[in-house]
């Protein structure tokens, strides 16, 4: 039996009603999946943390999940996220509604300086659309010009045309309607009363109808049973007298029938439909009984997307021990082709900085005489404000200094002109005169080209990886070649080697030395891709924050006194710098390897406590009277905490794309590593713990020559924490 994958009108009808409970909420952020996903997370007083998932794909549903059900974050947000996320962000949810008896639903966001609508097109293509106050799509997943109907960008929003609710249908609208049709009764309930199958076939066994009795042969009686039918369902729905059904597909030898959800062999089965009440057309199945409908959609679609899951087969051309070489060149060439645009945007940057200054220069006295006459106006107490006011008057009489401002800012101190034939903005300190503006224009020109030549550091590498890429697919298809097969067919004994092994049988592993530019800090790459970097002394500290820390990086450190500064970075020095949502178990990673590296580890303890702030909430300001350490920071405002974080490290040796000795917190080495050891707090000194270690990794290396060269003793422990470590494994 093939399993529901669409929410029917009734569905959405029993949904509805338990959406209504979380008025009120509000909401934190969206994100977009896969261009059909949408996840909104919400806030809500009585209920916590909300998860409204909306997907309109091949599935289509739209229910509140348990988070223990969502998905990891993805990275950085497309265009509808965003501006979903410009829009809904601190915006309450204000209720949602069913569309007439269509699978649409349309959900209420009420926010003080605009409310928007959101459109879930559960049918056909499927369609989630963003409209504003006045009905006006905003945005949406999907364009939809058709003769009927569009669903535009600008274009005012048009529902689809209006069906007839059989759940509302008077009697004599019903027979009329069924009297329209020319086959069975079955049939007519299901198009001509919009009812869809499997409710047609239900309403006939509630009515005690045959299901293929044709329509020129169903009486009053007939009719009267079926429409009393209806409106038993009707009204079970409008009370809220459900009682939600999972149904499961009987596993092989299993006697059908109902089992209830402490069943242990339950949550083994297929799932098949998700039903509001118990239907005597699935009375058949294995089902499983919850409080609430919503609960039960969401454990059906959960269950759903874990059986499609593990019925999914690899493809046919698949081989599992064969690295993915192809993915891996498109994904180094595109990353080459962001650095390339990153750096022709830093060229651009720094030039348009320089013209700045030069224009500052250029119009030196203009330029004094706004500051001057600002500075003079904050001396005698004049407000901010007042300042604006004047300076307004002063351009409408047509003062050329005047004119040029078009800004002025208190918050930050600053004032804002227009300068040379372009009209060209400058933002000017209004404290500081004009060389100290033109300089710091200039500094701030030269910071960008200092990028600039950080990323073409980083092409460079990009492309020695490439390249490492391209070698080692040459050597594996050389390989193919002599022992005669295409690099897809299967050991006859069935069990198939594991990529490690390749790495460690290997009688010569060729050397592909890197030379990142983060490697002279502390480093690891997370699990999910993202680079951390901590400080080895107080220089080291110092220095990342200063000169490495991003608008959107993550800023870690310990509880305990004496750790590393630790930056999640959400972008390399040439790549956009756009937001990025990072996943739960990319910044736990971060925070054990915060611990890890910390006093924590060299005092013997097991486990530490980590926090998480914002960049813009570390200062190197002191409060009044108070010192700061080199190396240390102040930190202001809330931090998220990560409580009992395990201190324990992997190091092993990377073969591929890359040959080099790597190390960090073990869920993000061991799948980079070819071998890797695991180590804890312990009794042994670092350097005896790293030449444990490096004769650990030597003898699993069939070229144990390979090992010297690139994970020696003092290599390796340059990826221990500092004081007494044992090897776990």
């Amino acid at each position: 039996m093939d399993p529901k994958r669409e929410l029917s009108s009734i569905d959405l009808s029993a949904l509805v009603t338990e959406l209504g409970r979380y008025e009120g909420a509000k909401v934190d952020k969206a994100y977009l999946y896969d261009d059909d996903l949408l996840r909104l997370k919400l806030r809500d007083f009585d209920h916590g943390r909300v998860e409204l998932m909306i997907e309109v794909g091949d599935v289509k549903r739209a229910h509140a999940a348990d988070p223990e059900h969502v998905a990891d974050a993805p990275g950085r947000p497309p265009n509808f996220a965003k501006m979903l996320r410009n829009r809904l962000s601190g915006a309450d949810f204000a209720g949602v509604t069913q569309y007439e008896f269509d699978r649409i639903l349309t959900f209420e966001f009420e926010r003080e300086d605009e409310n928007t609508t959101l459109v879930a097109e559960l049918f056909g293509q499927g369609n989630v659309a963003a409209l504003d106050e006045t009905g006006e799509v905003v945005g949406s997943l999907s364009t939809v010009r058709l003769k009927s109907r569009t669903v535009a960008p600008g274009a005012q929003y048009e529902y689809p045309a209006s069906r007839l609710n059989p759940l509302d249908v008077s009697l004599d609208a019903f027979v009329r309607h069924m009297d329209e049709s020319d086959t069975d009764v079955v049939r007519t309930l299901a198009t001509q009363l919009n009812l869809g199958g499997l409710y047609a076939e239900e309403v006939c066994s509630r009515a005690g109808v045959e299901k293929e009795t044709p329509i020129d042969e169903a009486d009053e009686g007939t009719y009267r049973a079926l429409h009393g039918a209806l409106e038993r369902i009707a009204e079970r729905l409008r009370s809220g007298d459900i009682d939600p059904r999972v149904y499961e597909e009987p596993l092989e030898g299993s006697e059908d029938g109902e089992v209830d959800d402490s069943n242990a062999e339950s949550a083994d089965r297929p799932v098949v439909d998700v039903t509001p009440f118990p239907l005597s057309e699935r009375e058949g199945l294995p089902s499983v009984g919850f409080d609430s409908f919503n609960a039960a959609v969401d454990e059906y679609f959960y269950r759903l997307a874990r059986d499609d899951e593990e019925a999914g087969d690899a493809p046919a051309d698949a081989s599992p021990s064969r690295p993915d070489f192809e993915e891996e060149i498109a994904k180094q060439e595109r990353i080459i082709e962001q650095q390339r645009g990153a750096i022709e945007g830093f060229e651009e940057q720094a030039e348009t900085e320089r013209e700045r200054a030069e224009l500052v220069y250029a119009h030196y006295d203009l330029v004094d005489e706004v500051l001057s006459t600002v500075r003079e106006a904050r001396g005698n107490d004049v407000s901010w404000e007042e300042i604006e006011a004047t300076l307004e008057a002063g351009a409408e009489r047509g003062i050329a200094a005047a004119e040029a401002v078009i800004d002025v800012d208190g918050s930050a101190g600053t004032v804002t002109v227009e300068l040379g034939e372009d009209d060209l903005a400058v933002e000017l300190e209004a404290d500081d005169g004009v060389e100290v503006n033109a300089d710091r224009l200039y500094r701030e020109a030269k910071r960008i080209e200092e990028k600039k030549d950080g990323a073409e550091e980083a092409i460079a590498s990009t492309r020695k990886e490439l390249e490492a890429v391209k070698e080692r697919k040459a050597e594996w298809e050389a390989a193919d070649e002599e022992s005669g097969t295409d690099g897809n067919a299967e050991d006859d004994d069935g069990d198939d080697e594991e990529y490690e092994t390749d790495w460690l049988s290997r009688s010569s592993i060729p050397i592909r030395s890197p030379d990142d530019w983060y490697e002279r800090f502390r480093w690891f790459h997370t699990s999910t891709g993202y680079l951390v970097i901590g400080g080895r002394n107080a220089d080291q500290n110092e220095e990342l924050v200063k000169k490495y820390m991003g608008n959107h990086d993550r800023f870690f450190h310990t509880q305990a006194h004496g750790g590393p500064v630790t930056l999640l970075k959400a972008a390399g020095p040439s790549e956009s710098a756009d937001p990025v949502d990072f996943a739960e178990g990319t910044l736990r990673e971060a925070a054990q390897f915060a611990v890890s590296y910390s006093s924590d580890w060299k005092d013997g303890r097991g486990a530490g406590d980590a926090y998480m702030v914002e960049p813009d909430q570390v200062s190197k300001t002191p409060e009044s009277g108070e010192y700061i350490e080199k190396g240390s920071f102040v930190i202001r405002g809330d931090r998220t905490y990560f409580e009992d974080v395990p201190c324990r490290v992997a190091v092993g040796v990377q073969c591929e794309p890359v040959t080099r000795a790597i190390g960090g917190p073990p869920s993000a080495i061991t799948e980079r590593a070819a071998s890797h050891v695991t180590l804890e707090p312990g009794m042994y000194a670092q350097n005896d713990a790293a030449m444990m270690v490096y004769r650990t990794l030597k003898e699993r290396f069939a070229d144990q020559s390979f090992v010297r060269r690139v994970a020696s003793a003092d290599q390796l422990q340059e990826f221990l924490p500092p004081g007494g470590s044992d090897i776990v494994d």
